[in-house]
């Protein structure tokens, strides 16, 4: 596929949408959007400023305030839910084209996107019209019950990776629990955002309880996280932007969920199911281009099949097929951005330094005719990397591993909890003493055994130490969103001591 993609009827200009209306920045403000592949601007779209962030919080706050959304039944909000599910499905090959064109990741991964944005709509549908609260009673004395209501407008500020899938992690909870949204979409791929609010409209979703507003995150985000009538920050993105956000949020004693960065461990032990690690480990930091925060970026591997498995890992990663995002037969697509790429070359370099380098290491060959300034990497493995390397510490966000072998149990832990992230760790085992054990020592928000990143919606989602604050999924997601009132009633005799009497 040698002629470079575009989706039809692409817009050229990108608004924010405030109060149920299209609109430009107040001052005019515009950025540039390029598409990955050709690196060339295809759009330009609306820079918020704090003016535009102040009109949105306007609109999000009267529609908190007077309009019907926050008072209305589980039932009834559910039913528009269910509306925004079957929208985002019937938009899903439109949308997939719009992803992949905008974020440069691979068609086919691009494609199940909107079945899993639609499914969060439905999972939070279905868990406010099933959820209860708790109603205490003490026999003759008291009742306490909880009376939980939401807490207000909710600033959402997400990432450039799976943009449209992420943006409905936070949009289906604080809207289910009857929040209003400004929601804040990464500069670099704001395109799929924009359908949202045609989405929303038609499924009934009243003027004002959506919000968006583009923008760069110095303006626009940091408008936003410092905005006194936006109680609620919910972050996904790189840790040291989250440093500085809960810096900002201190002010005005915000609420916070933060997902941050990651240096995943995976943990392959020699009684592992070699062919399945394998698959595994590849697919967990090559997959959507190793741009995904859960990626298992650190291979830790039993002495004992350390050669074997390098040498098959390395074979795998050079016919892993780098090209065209839009070929159904591409693996690994362009980076979303010539800034991201050259952050990610520069540690290809570092590690040339640091460590053996196996495969890949730089640009692919053979690249698409009209695509060779593309942000392409070839899959880059490192071996025999040192703990104290950078490769090994730091986040990279890219198709890049680094592979490092261990003896005992005891050292696989202190290696695989050796960095300042925590998000998630995956353990290759046969042993079901070990797994567990192992699970429940490593310092991961979450741990998958003998698996890739398999979501399951009701579990918490969230990092420890620099990947995170807070936890999101499930009845977690519903608990950040609303306040938990506490409700007492007196049932017997009041018997209060009579102070002045």
């Amino acid at each position: 596929m040698s002629k470079h993609f575009v989706p039809e009827n692409l817009p050229t200009h990108l608004q924010h949408y405030i109060g149920g209306k299209f609109v430009d920045s107040i001052g005019g403000e515009t950025f540039e959007v390029l598409d990955p592949v050709t690196n060339k601007t295809y759009a330009t779209a609306a820079a918020g400023q704090k003016a535009d962030i102040d009109a949105a919080v306007v609109a999000a706050t009267e529609a908190f305030k007077n309009g019907p959304w926050p008072t209305m039944s589980p039932r009834a909000r559910a039913k528009v839910l269910y509306k925004i599910a079957d929208a985002v499905v019937a938009q899903e090959s439109r949308l997939a084209e719009m992803e992949t064109f905008d974020t440069g990741l691979p068609i086919t991964q691009a494609r199940g996107q909107a079945q899993r944005a639609a499914e969060n709509f439905r999972f939070f549908a279905d868990l406010i019209v099933a959820q209860h609260d708790t109603a205490l009673k003490v026999p003759g004395s008291q009742l306490n019950y909880v009376n939980r209501k939401p807490i207000g407008v909710a600033g959402l500020i997400t990432p450039w990776n799976t943009p449209f899938m992420l943006e409905s992690w936070k949009l289906a909870p604080s809207i289910a629990s009857g929040c209003t949204v400004v929601l804040k979409p990464a500069e670099f791929t704001p395109l799929s955002a924009s359908l949202w609010a045609t989405i929303f409209e038609e499924a009934g979703l009243p003027t004002g309880v959506f919000n968006l507003v583009n923008g760069i995150g110095e303006d626009a985000g940091d408008a936003l996280v410092k905005h006194p009538k936006v109680p609620l920050i919910s972050f996904t993105g790189e840790s040291s932007t989250g440093q500085l956000i809960f810096r900002n949020c201190a002010e005005n004693l915000k609420g916070m969920s933060m997902e941050l960065g990651g240096k995943s461990p995976a943990i392959v032990f020699a009684d592992a199911d070699f062919d399945a690690a394998i698959d595994s480990t590849l697919f967990g930091v090559f997959s959507l281009n190793g741009e995904r925060c859960t990626a298992g970026s650190r291979i830790l591997v039993e002495r004992p099949i350390y050669e074997k498995f390098v040498a098959a890992y390395a074979a795998r990663a050079k016919n892993i097929k780098v090209g065209d995002p839009h070929d159904p037969a591409t693996q690994v697509g362009a980076l979303v951005h010539p800034e991201h790429y050259d952050k990610v070359m520069s540690y290809v370099e570092i590690g040339k330094t640091e460590a053996r380098l196996v495969a890949g290491g730089g640009r692919p060959e053979n690249l698409p005719e009209g695509q060779e300034n593309g942000s392409y990497v070839a899959p880059t493995v490192f071996v025999d990397v040192a703990p104290d390397a950078r490769i090994f510490q730091e986040e990279i966000f890219g198709p890049v591993v680094a592979i490092t072998p261990f003896d005992t149990d005891a050292e696989a832990l202190e290696l695989a909890n050796n960095t300042r992230y925590g998000l998630a760790a995956y353990v290759w085992t046969n042993d079901l003493k070990r797994a567990h054990n192992f699970a429940q020592d490593v310092e991961a928000g979450m741990v998958w055994l003998n698996s890739h990143n398999v979501r399951d919606l009701r579990s918490p989602f969230g990092g420890v130490k620099a990947s995170g604050l807070g936890h999101e999924g499930g009845y977690r997601s519903i608990d950040f969103y609303t306040d938990q009132q506490a409700v007492h009633i007196t049932l017997g005799d009041v018997h209060t001591p009579k102070f002045g009497a």
